[in-house]
């Protein structure tokens, strides 16, 4: 008979809770929260207006981090820290669901889009922005639809809806297009600035922030009678996470109802912006605001 070790024994069992405790923790984030005193909220450093670092330091701003401080604002409240700390974790398209789900953050803040797909591994809260995937050119390049890449190389960000559209819209189209895959969309943009590609495949909204941040914004215009597809974008969270969606939904969705959004959509998308003070004079489509009358959380 093999003989049991009093202090092993008591050590396996420990381990095993803490094991459990952590397992419950990630999968109650207002739990997470509340032990911790401190909530993650993902970001990007370029995602201009939705979610960017300032010139010269400082936490992330922008239109979906407004919408997250509210959510901040409501967690708080519910669970009575109103000293609750807010860090940032700057993010990228092929890293954000995995440091999502493995609680590393708490809030996926910037422009991502709410896919079917993506959806069997995360939440979404109530679409925040509809855009269009399409691509900017320089005006002088005589491309004025998308037949026209055909032989041509195009830009897109590794990881993104654009970049699986392009693929598809090259078989469907049967078009040769070389495409070349940036890590960010800041570094999209430079290929295309640069000369190395012809094209840049992606949403609207951010080709316009782009562009409009760029030290030439008249060279470059953006194909808007062409559409590979409307997407929505959402501010993603853990799954199965009924308390912490219950929080999350139902601040997301009061801000639209009630028209507290609109303000802070005209502080964005209508008004000049740091760090340039550029106005993106983008003013919501019809697509952003039947999101707005009616929330929801579909995917593509």
């Amino acid at each position: 008979m093999m003989s049991r070790n009093p202090l092993a024994i008591g050590l396996a069992v420990a381990l095993a809770c803490i094991g459990a405790g952590a397992s419950a923790q990630t999968g109650d984030t207002l739990a997470k929260i509340k032990s911790s005193g401190v909530i993650t909220i993902g970001a990007r450093d370029s995602q201009v207006p939705f979610s960017y670092k300032p010139v010269g330091g400082g936490d992330p701003v922008g239109f979906t981090n407004d919408i997250c401080m509210r959510i901040v604002e409501a967690v708080k409240t519910r669970l009575a820290l109103p000293a609750l700390e807010v860090r940032y974790t700057i993010l990228t398209s092929t890293n954000r669901i995995p440091l999502l789900t493995n609680g590393t953050v708490d809030l996926d803040c910037a422009t991502t889009t709410n896919t079917v797909q993506r959806q069997e591994q995360v939440a979404f809260a109530p679409s925040h922005f509809v855009t269009s995937i399409t691509a900017a050119v320089r005006k002088d390049s005589g491309i004025n639809t998308l037949a026209d890449l055909r032989g041509k190389t195009v830009s897109t960000v590794a990881g993104s809806t654009g970049l699986q559209l392009l693929r598809t819209y090259r078989k469907t189209e049967n078009m040769e297009v070389d495409s070349l895959a940036a890590k960010d969309t800041s570094d999209g943009f430079l290929l295309l600035s640069t000369g190395r590609a012809v094209a840049y495949i992606l949403d609207d909204v951010q080709l316009a922030g782009l562009i409009a941040t760029s030290p030439k914004p008249g060279d470059y215009k953006i194909l808007t009678g062409e559409s590979l597809r409307q997407e929505p974008y959402g501010i993603m969270y853990r799954k199965d996470d009924p308390r912490f969606k219950e929080v999350v939904d139902g601040t997301v969705s009061q801000l639209m109802t009630s028209g507290a959004i609109e303000p802070i959509y005209r502080k964005w998308f209508m008004s000049p912006i740091p760090p340039t003070n550029a106005n993106l004079n983008f003013p919501m489509t019809e697509a952003v605001k039947e999101a707005y009358r009616n929330p929801n959380n579909k995917g593509v």
